[in-house]
């Protein structure tokens, strides 16, 4: 699977595990959970591939997946620190 259909899915996902993961009610539909994915898994690959020299691979790679899915935890848990100021 590969592709922008791929990022999309692997986005999906990984944003849905980052939600599940962390503590607490974070705001956002399927929309805001697809960009957080994909935000965090551009995030994820790009962090891995400059600090550990290990980039996203196939999307069925184990590496892809936990990259994506700790670059959407970084973003959502930035998400949350921004709206919560707003909030505040």
């Amino acid at each position: 699977m590969g592709g922008i259909l791929g990022w999309i899915v692997l986005g999906l996902l990984a944003g849905a595990i980052a939600k599940a993961l962390l503590p607490g009610k974070q705001a956002g539909g399927w929309l805001a959970t697809l960009i957080l994915g994909v935000v965090g898994a551009l995030l994820g690959g790009w962090l891995g591939s400059l600090l550990f020299d290990a980039p996203l691979r196939d999307f069925f790679s184990l590496q892809t997946w936990i990259l994506a899915i700790v670059g959407s935890i970084i973003v959502l848990l930035i998400w949350g620190a921004i709206t919560g100021r707003r909030r505040a």
